[in-house]
C-alpha cells in the first residue's frame, strides 16, 4: 500500500498571510477563526480534520482565484458541498472551497434535448423543482436530496434509490467544465470531442493510451455490478462511454474543481405505484429480491426491523410507519413501479409473485401519491433514523456500500451477520436491495474498542466481497474510510494508473490529498472525531438530560448529515435559510457546542457558542425534524443559564424575563406604561423600526367556574395584550358545552427561559403544577391559546421539574382539544378564504393537522396553509435592534410574500402573538387567532 501524503500543516503566520491575501484578492467570505474551522472539520463520517481555512466564493472567478492563490503557496485544496459525505472525503487539512452559498445557479435547461447545466452548489431538490415545470427530473435521487449539491454528487458518484432504472451519477453526466490545480480550464467530455485546445488534446491522448494499455486489466479487475464507485472510472474511458468527464465523477475533488456540470435529464414518470412487501425473516427478503427485480421495478429498497422500530419512536415518522406496516416484520421491501402508463397491473404482478413464492397477503398496495411520498420520506431518512440510537455505540459507516451480485445477496448478508456476532456487535440494514448494495453499519463504540473491531470486520468483509466478485465501494465514495481498500481490489497496475492520472492533473498532490491516491489507514485514530483522550467537561446542568446520558451526549447526537440544510419544507433551520451560513445550522451549533465542551476551542469556546446560538430562534423545528433528535432550543436554554450566570443580565434581559411579574401593574397603568415603554425602547436595545406590543387596561379578568371540566390557561400575552383572544376562546369552549375555569396568576416561565433565568422559570412551573394538580389528577384537560406557552408545559416542564410529566400529558392546544371534543359547537354558513400560518411550536408538536381540522369545521370556509418556516419574530428576537434585519429576512423567505400574493379579502390566521405582530409589521395586514375565527362563526 502506498504511504499516505503528509498533510501540510499550515498554521500560525503562514495561515495569517494566506488569509490576508485571500481577503484582499478574493470576492467572498474568508473564514479562518477557530470556531469556523472547527465547524468545517467534520462531515457525516467518523472523522475530524481541521481545515486551514474556508473560502465561500461569490463567483466562479473568485473560486478560481482562491485555488490559484492556494496552489501558489503550496496549500492543499478541498472543494466541499453540503458536507454530508459519509466516508470522510469532505474533511482535510486544506483550504476548503464551499460553493453552497453563492455558486448555486441553474445556468441552462434545454427541455428539447433533456439537458441542463448547473453550478456545483445547486441542491438536487431545487433543481428538480425547476425541472418539474418541464416534465423532467434529474433521477439520481439520493436520500439527502434536500441538501445534496450536484457538485458533491458528482464528486461522490452518487447513486440513489432508483439506480436500477436510471443508473448512477456517472451515467447521467454529459460533461464537466473544470479548473485544474495547474490553472487549466477545460471542458471534460466525450473523448471524441476535442476542441482546438492543445493541452486538453494532449491529456485526452494520454487517457486513450492509458486505456489501451490497461484495458485487459480493467476488464479483469472491475466488478460486473452496477454499483462500483471505487477509484476513478477507468472503465468509462473506453466504449460505450469514452468520456473524460466520467473520470472526474467519483474523483472526490482529487483531480480538479468542477465549475459547471452538464447533466442528462429524464422524463418525470407520470404514474407510480408502491408495494410494501413484509417478511418474517430477513434472509427471505434478501433471497426474494433477485426474483422481484425481474418485474422491472424502478426501486427495491430494504428497511429492517431496527429502522422500523426507530422510525416508530420518531414523532415525524410514527404516523406514516403505522399507516403502511402490518404486524411485526423482520424486514420490508419497498417495491416501486413507475412509467407513463398505469402501474397498478405491475403492482398486481408483485402481489401474485409473492403469493407464488409462498407469502400470500404479504404486500400492502399503495397507489395514493401522498402516502407514497410519505413512505419514501421515511426511507430517505434511513441514515439519520439509524443514527438516532442513544449512547456511545453508533452504527458506523465503513462497509455499508459493498455491492454483491443479487444471487449472492442472502448468503452474503447472512455470513456478514455472523461476522458481526463474532465481534460482539450487530448491524443495521437498509437501502438498495435492487442492486445488491445494502447500507449495513455495525454498531461500534469509536471511543473505546471500535477501531480494532472496524479493522477486523473490514478485512473479513473485503475477502467476502472479493469472493463474490462484488465491489467494496458501491456508493458514497472512498474518502478516508475506503480509499485504502482500492489497492487490494484493483491490484498494483490499476492502483498505479490512478496515481498516474492524478499526477497529470495535480502534479503537486494538492487537490484533496489522502483520498483515493496515497490514502491513510482507515483506523488512524488521529483522524477520528473522538480521538484518544477525547473528553467533555460538563458543569452541573440546570435541565434534566438523563434521557441522553448527559448534556454532552445530547449534543453529540448530531451525526453531521446536514438534514438541517433545508430550504423548501419544514421549519428548521430558519436562521440558516436567511443567512446560508454553516454557523446558523442546527449542525453548526451542535458542532460548536461539542468543540467547546471538549475544550477544542480553548478560551474562544464561550463566545463562539454564544455567537452560534445568537440567531437560534428556539423554533423547536429540530426537535421534530432532526431525525437524530438534536433539540437546539433546549440546548440554548442550558447554555444561556450558565452564560448569564457568568456574565450577568442586561437591562433588556430583565425587561423580557420578568415581564409576567410586572404585567399586572403595567396593564393597570396601561397609558403610562405604553408611554414609558416607548421612551425606553431604544435605550433597552429594541428596534426603532418596531412598535412594542401595547398594554391593555381591559385585560382579561374572567375566572369562570372553579368546578370546571376544562381549565383555560390564559398566558401573559393573551391576558394583558390581546384579551379578545381569551374572551373568544372562553365563549367557544362554553358554546361547546364545557364548564370553563380560567385561573389567574399562572405563567409558563417562557420569558424567563428565553434569557437564561431557569430558576425563575422553575418557580413559575412549581406554582402552576401545584395550582393545577387537583384538576390534572381528575383528568380535567388544561387548554392553552399561545403555542409557545402551552408547549412549554408539554416540553420544558418535563425537564425542569421531576413532577412535570402529569401536567405535560394533560395539556392541549385550544385546537387540539376542540378537534377531539367539538361538543355542541355549531357554526353558520360563511364563504371565507383563510390563509393559515402555523406557529413553529405547532409544527414541532404536530399540532397543525388539528388546527386545520378545526377551521374546516366551519361551513363554506376554504383553508390554505402557508408552507413557512419561522415568521422571524420569535418572541422578543425580532424586536431586538441587532436582530431586526435577519428577522425580516426570515419572514421574506416565504411568509410575507405569500400574504402579499393573497387577496385582501382573505382572512389571515395565526395563533402566535409574535407571528401576528410580524405579519402586521411586514405587510400592514392583521392576522387573528383561531379562537376569534370560531367565535365570529358561532351559530
Amino acid at each position: 500500500m502506498n504511504a499516505p501524503l503528509t498533510p501540510v500543516r499550515f498554521a500560525g503566520p503562514g495561515a495569517s498571510s494566506l488569509a490576508a491575501r485571500l481577503r484582499k484578492e478574493v470576492e467572498g467570505e474568508i473564514l479562518f477563526d477557530a470556531a469556523s474551522r472547527g465547524r468545517y472539520s467534520t462531515d457525516a463520517s467518523i472523522y475530524q480534520l481541521e481545515p486551514i481555512g474556508i473560502v465561500v466564493p461569490r463567483s466562479e472567478e473568485a473560486a478560481r482565484t482562491a485555488i490559484a492563490i492556494a496552489v501558489e503557496q503550496g496549500v492543499p485544496i478541498l472543494p466541499r458541498g453540503a458536507g454530508s459525505s459519509q466516508c470522510g472525503q469532505a474533511v482535510g487539512a486544506a483550504l476548503i472551497i464551499d460553493h453552497t452559498k453563492y455558486l448555486k445557479k441553474i445556468i441552462e435547461v434545454n427541455p428539447g434535448q433533456a439537458t441542463a447545466v448547473v453550478q456545483p452548489g445547486v441542491v438536487l431538490d431545487a433543481l428538480n423543482a425547476e425541472l418539474r415545470k418541464h416534465g423532467l427530473w434529474f433521477p439520481v435521487d439520493v436520500s439527502t436530496s434536500a441538501q445534496a449539491t450536484l457538485g458533491g454528487m458528482a464528486g461522490n458518484n452518487s447513486c440513489g434509490s432508483r439506480s436500477i432504472a436510471y443508473g448512477n451519477m456517472v451515467h447521467n453526466v454529459l460533461a464537466i467544465d473544470a479548473v485544474t490545480a495547474t490553472g487549466k480550464r477545460w471542458r471534460f467530455g466525450p473523448l471524441k470531442e476535442v476542441d482546438g485546445n492543445t493541452d486538453y488534446a494532449e491529456f485526452v491522448h494520454r487517457l486513450k493510451n492509458l486505456y489501451e494499455r490497461e484495458k485487459a486489466e480493467i476488464e479483469a479487475r472491475f466488478p460486473k455490478v452496477l454499483r462500483k464507485v471505487a477509484g476513478y472510472n477507468l472503465d468509462h474511458l473506453g466504449p460505450p462511454h469514452a468520456n473524460a468527464a466520467h473520470l472526474l465523477v467519483g474523483s472526490e475533488g482529487t483531480l480538479a474543481y468542477s465549475e459547471r456540470i452538464h447533466l442528462k435529464l429524464s422524463p418525470l414518470p407520470a404514474k407510480r405505484s408502491l408495494g410494501v412487501c413484509h417478511f418474517a425473516k430477513f434472509y427471505t427478503a434478501m433471497d426474494f429480491t433477485q426474483h422481484i427485480v425481474k418485474l422491472g421495478p424502478s426501486a427495491v429498497e430494504l428497511v429492517d426491523r431496527t429502522m422500523i422500530g426507530l422510525a416508530r419512536e420518531n414523532p415525524a415518522f410514527e404516523r406514516t410507519v403505522n399507516a403502511f406496516l402490518k404486524g411485526d416484520p423482520e424486514a420490508i421491501l419497498l417495491v416501486e413501479f413507475s412509467g407513463e402508463e398505469d402501474q397498478t397491473p405491475k403492482l398486481k404482478q408483485l402481489v401474485q409473485l409473492m403469493a407464488d413464492l409462498g407469502l400470500p397477503g404479504s404486500v400492502v398496495e399503495i397507489t395514493d401519491a401522498g402516502l407514497q411520498r410519505a413512505v419514501w420520506e421515511v426511507r430517505k431518512a434511513g441514515l439519520n433514523i439509524m443514527m438516532s440510537m442513544k449512547g456511545d455505540g453508533k452504527p458506523v459507516s465503513f462497509i455499508e456500500d459493498c455491492a454483491v451480485p443479487l444471487e449472492h445477496l442472502a448468503e452474503y448478508t447472512d455470513r456478514l451477520t455472523r461476522v458481526f456476532e463474532k465481534h460482539g456487535t450487530r448491524g443495521t440494514w437498509y437501502a438498495h436491495a435492487s442492486v445488491g448494495t445494502l447500507h449495513v453499519r455495525p454498531v461500534l463504540d469509536m471511543r473505546r474498542d471500535g477501531a480494532e473491531k472496524m479493522r477486523a470486520i473490514a478485512e473479513e468483509a473485503c475477502a467476502m466481497v472479493k469472493e463474490y466478485k462484488g465491489a467494496y465501494s458501491g456508493e458514497h465514495g472512498d474518502g478516508l474510510v475506503r480509499s485504502e481498500w482500492i489497492a487490494p481490489f484493483f491490484g498494483p497496475r490499476l492502483t498505479a494508473a490512478l496515481a498516474e492520472i492524478k499526477s497529470w492533473l495535480d502534479p503537486r498532490g494538492l487537490m484533496n490529498p489522502g483520498k483515493i491516491v496515497n490514502p491513510s489507514r482507515m483506523d488512524d485514530r488521529s483522524l477520528f472525531r473522538f480521538k484518544p483522550g477525547y473528553a467533555a467537561s460538563v458543569p452541573s446542568t440546570v435541565l434534566d438530560w438523563s434521557d441522553w446520558g448527559g448534556f454532552d451526549k445530547a449534543v453529540e447526537m448530531c451525526n453531521n448529515n446536514g438534514h438541517c440544510r433545508k430550504f423548501d419544507a419544514g421549519t428548521m433551520c430558519p436562521s440558516y435559510r436567511a443567512t446560508m451560513d454553516e454557523m446558523h445550522l442546527t449542525r453548526g451549533r451542535a458542532n460548536t457546542l461539542r468543540l467547546a465542551l471538549s475544550g477544542q476551542l480553548g478560551d474562544e469556546g464561550d463566545q463562539a457558542v454564544k455567537e452560534a446560538l445568537d440567531l437560534c430562534v428556539s423554533c423547536k423545528g429540530c426537535k421534530r425534524e432532526c431525525p437524530t433528535g438534536v433539540d437546539m432550543a433546549r440546548m440554548k436554554i442550558e447554555f444561556l443559564a450558565h452564560y448569564k450566570a457568568r456574565h450577568g443580565l442586561s437591562a433588556r434581559d430583565r425587561a423580557i424575563g420578568y415581564l409576567p411579574r410586572y404585567a399586572p401593574w403595567a396593564a393597570r397603568l396601561a397609558p403610562a406604561s405604553n408611554l414609558f415603554s416607548s421612551l425606553l425602547k431604544s435605550s433597552l436595545g429594541f428596534s426603532a423600526k418596531r412598535e412594542l406590543p401595547k398594554w391593555r387596561s381591559d385585560f382579561f379578568t374572567e375566572e369562570g367556574r372553579k368546578d370546571g371540566d376544562v381549565v383555560l390557561f390564559v398566558d401573559t400575552f393573551n391576558r394583558y395584550f390581546e384579551p379578545e383572544n381569551a374572551r373568544a376562546a372562553l365563549k367557544v369552549l362554553e358554546a361547546a358545552g364545557n364548564r370553563v375555569y380560567a385561573p389567574r396568576g399562572l405563567c409558563c416561565g417562557r420569558t424567563f427561559l428565553s434569557v437564561g433565568l431557569v430558576d425563575e422559570a422553575k418557580r413559575e412551573a412549581r406554582k402552576m403544577i401545584e395550582a393545577l394538580a387537583p384538576y390534572v389528577s381528575k383528568g380535567v384537560p388544561i387548554v392553552g391559546l399561545e403555542p409557545s406557552c402551552l408547549f412549554s408545559l408539554r416540553d420544558e416542564f418535563s425537564v425542569l421539574l421531576n413532577n412535570g410529566n402529569a401536567l405535560a400529558r394533560g395539556s392541549f392546544l385550544f385546537e387540539e382539544f376542540l378537534a377531539r371534543n367539538p361538543g355542541k359547537l355549531k357554526f353558520k354558513q360563511t364563504k371565507t378564504q383563510l390563509l393559515l400560518h402555523g406557529h413553529c411550536h405547532q409544527k414541532a408538536f404536530d399540532a397543525m393537522p388539528a388546527v386545520e381540522k378545526v377551521l374546516r369545521m366551519l361551513p363554506g370556509v376554504e383553508v390554505q396553509t402557508v408552507q413557512t418556516s419561522c415568521c422571524g419574530m420569535a418572541g422578543s428576537f425580532g424586536y431586538e435592534a441587532e436582530h431586526y434585519d435577519v428577522s425580516m429576512r426570515m419572514a421574506e423567505v416565504s411568509l410575507l410574500p405569500s400574504i402579499r400574493n393573497s387577496s385582501v379579502e382573505t382572512l389571515l390566521v395565526a395563533d402566535g402573538t409574535s407571528c401576528r405582530h410580524q405579519i402586521a409589521d411586514g405587510t400592514g395586514r392583521k392576522a387573528v387567532h383561531v379562537a376569534r375565527v370560531l367565535e365570529r362563526a358561532l351559530l
